[in-house]
């Protein structure tokens, strides 16, 4: 009888850890879900929509909005885990404009292995992209960068800004990834936390940056979840304001422009630059 439960629990515990190494080999898969195109096909729809390529260097880094009056600083958006960049015309709606005495330039930053840009995203990739990109816009000497970005984006914003908090004016972080492991708990919660090889922790990097950083959550967001945002906030050591859409999901954000809280929020991140 001993030996027959051995057994069992031996088979029991091989079946768990297949199953737990095939989901380490395709747990990008569940975290990264891009649409690919190709460059002349995205070319085509990003001059339907106001935009061009922004390509330093003649490497394509996403797609920029020139601001019809002349930009005084440089806002470069990170989006979300799905799509492209392409898909994402309603921030440069909203915060382009925002702030009359700042008009801004409006880069959709483009991730490797989304749209037509080469490569697999990962976060490595993803953060070299990221770096490439503050790096590009600070060259082009157009007044302060501004960094925004929605659900895994403003991952991406806040680990870039902790890696180069001079180079960073402030940021705007709208329903912010705390983590990868604090989200999974809720949707996956038989994974232990040093499972995740994208662990995208805000959480530990973003008391590195240190500047002001405005929060936008979504009151009812099912997939980043409010609470955590909250708590991320709750933290943050540095200059910050919370504003809170209280019946929207994640999804379900208010973006028309002109709303008030596009230009509270872009002066809240601009706030250290304006003192400088």
């Amino acid at each position: 009888m001993a030996a027959g439960i051995v057994r069992v629990t031996l088979a029991v515990a091989a079946l768990v850890a297949v199953a737990l190494a095939l989901l380490w080999a395709s747990q990008r898969r569940l975290l990264y879900f891009p649409s690919r195109t190709d460059r002349a096909a995205a070319d085509r729809l990003a001059r339907a929509r106001g935009l061009e390529p922004w390509a330093p260097a003649g490497v394509l880094l996403g797609w920029r909005a020139r601001h019809p009056a002349g930009a005084r600083g440089t806002l470069l958006a990170f989006h979300g885990n799905a799509g492209s960049a392409l898909d994402r015309t309603y921030l440069v709606d909203a915060f382009a404009s925002a702030v009359p005495a700042l008009p801004l330039d409006v880069v959709l930053v483009e991730y490797p292995g989304y749209g037509p840009r080469p490569g697999s995203p990962t976060q490595a990739a993803i953060l070299a992209a990221a770096r490439e990109a503050i790096a590009a816009a600070r060259a082009e000497g157009k007044g302060p960068v501004l960094l925004a970005g929605e659900s895994l984006g403003s991952a991406v914003a806040a680990l870039a800004a902790a890696e180069a908090p001079s180079e960073v004016a402030g940021l705007v972080l709208v329903t912010p990834l705390a983590s990868v492991p604090a989200v999974a708990a809720r949707h996956y919660p038989f994974l232990p936390a040093a499972f995740f090889r994208d662990p995208w922790r805000t959480d530990r990097a973003l008391p590195r940056f240190g500047g002001p950083v405005a929060f936008l959550l979504a009151g009812e967001d099912e997939v980043t979840f409010a609470d955590l945002g909250r708590a991320l906030f709750d933290a943050y050591p540095g200059p910050k304001r919370l504003w809170v859409d209280a019946r929207a999901g994640h999804n379900g954000l208010d973006w028309r422009p002109g709303l008030q809280r596009w230009r509270e929020m872009v002066e809240v991140a601009a706030s250290r630059a304006a003192r400088e």
